[in-house]
């Protein structure tokens, strides 16, 4: 019996019930070989010292479901992984949760093992905390065709289903339906980004297929922005898509961003570059830029106050005849496909904060040699656009859009 319990146990993280596991040479359980400490004394601890980190290493289904507030999610079998990029001061005072105690416990014996030693947990784990009718709160939880449908996003320590949530929840502004809007359009949706606002005044023309792939040849002559919806609401109707038939102008650019988390610009001039770099320094929103000519693209974020804008890169358009249009110049079908990609991806990161963004940094490819290579954007001190805006902080690390970090569940 013993050897079968713990076969589940190591089979399935979650917990099967007491252990009665050995686990020295005392034979004294390991719930009882750590320190742990009641409902009350955590709610003491809590409130007489806020620096201290109560760290639920349940499950993500289970942190959905409700937690206890102010805490924080790692699951126990991501703690090696990740404890040190969410705690990186190992002298923090952690108390760590479960269901009813005993992956705390373990949790707590892993921690030591990484030099965390001022760590405790807390005894008879979420339950106990319910029975004494403390407070809790619960996090939106996915419907059974969402947890289907992302399954593979779900399973994804950096994404899991709170992080599909707010994918959810997150409203994403693509300007274009054209080259570059096409492939992030497909990925952000198929993603699960809740709501997509979509911008663009032409229709469909017969020289628009060799690259945008969200139209088709019986779509020629319809707005791209019904083409758009149609094939977007086909790959995912779980996803808002709300529909801007105007062209971006001095005008209305301001009213079109406002209501979005993130800009993503799809655009193929530089007025409109410019409108939208103003409005993302106005509203310190942050805007993921791709641009491509013949057989290279470039693409990178652009976040006021956190790093350069639009107008530190490039302080004037070049002159018509130094910048000619896809049409003049021609592009590669593909091109527009990678940094499109590259676009969506940098919006996923974003909203799940995770992973380095491109915030200073411009990624260049050059598709004839299939090569990367990545240049460094400084701030502009002198920048006429931002240069008054405070720096709210340096470096490259994701982190959701204020916006998103203050939207409630739903």
């Amino acid at each position: 019996m013993w050897g079968f319990k713990r076969f589940l146990r190591r089979r399935f993280p979650w917990e099967v019930g007491p252990t009665t596991e050995p686990r020295s040479a005392s034979g004294v359980d390991v719930v009882m070989e750590v320190t742990q400490i009641t409902c009350a004394e955590v709610q003491g601890r809590m409130v007489a010292d806020p620096a201290t980190v109560l760290l639920d290493v349940r499950e993500s289904g289970e942190w959905e479901l409700g937690h206890i507030p102010g805490a924080r999610h790692l699951p126990r079998s991501e703690i090696p992984g990740r404890v040190a990029e969410m705690i990186p001061d190992r002298a923090t005072a952690i108390i760590c949760y479960c269901a009813h105690g005993v992956r705390s416990a373990r949790a707590v014996e892993t921690l030591h093992g990484l030099g965390y030693h001022q760590v405790t947990h807390m005894a008879g784990g979420f339950v106990a905390w319910e029975d004494a009718q403390l407070p809790t709160v619960a996090t939106a939880v996915l419907s059974d065709e969402e947890r289907v449908r992302y399954q593979r996003h779900i399973t994804l320590p950096h994404v899991g289903a709170t992080g599909q949530v707010r994918l959810r929840q997150a409203r994403v502004l693509l300007v274009g339906a054209g080259g570059l809007g096409s492939p992030a359009a497909l990925y952000l949706a198929a993603a699960g980004v809740g709501t997509l606002g979509i911008v663009d005044h032409d229709i469909v023309d017969p020289s628009n297929l060799q690259r945008q792939i969200l139209h088709t040849t019986e779509r020629i002559g319809a707005a791209k922005i019904e083409s758009a919806q149609v094939t977007l609401r086909g790959l995912n109707p779980l996803v808002t898509i709300e529909p801007h038939h105007v062209r971006v102008t001095q005008k209305n650019a301001q009213s079109l961003c406002e209501t979005y988390d993130i800009i993503l610009d799809g655009s193929d001039n530089f007025p409109t570059r410019y409108l939208l770099n103003e409005c993302a320094v106005t509203l310190r929103k942050p805007m993921v830029h791709g641009s491509v000519y013949r057989f290279e693209g470039q693409v990178t974020v652009f976040w006021p106050g956190r790093g350069p804008c639009y107008r530190c890169l490039y302080r004037e358009a070049p002159p018509p005849a130094m910048a000619p249009s896809c049409a003049e110049a021609g592009v590669l079908g593909v091109l527009p496909g990678v940094i499109g990609l590259l676009q969506a991806v940098e919006t996923i990161k974003l909203i799940l904060a995770c992973g380095e963004s491109l915030v200073g940094r411009l990624i260049c490819y050059e598709a004839l040699q299939a090569r990367f290579h990545e240049l460094q954007v400084p701030r502009d001190p002198a920048c006429p656009t931002c240069k008054g805006l405070l720096q709210e902080r340096s470096g490259d690390r994701c982190s959701p859009p204020a916006t998103i970090r203050g939207r409630s569940p739903r």
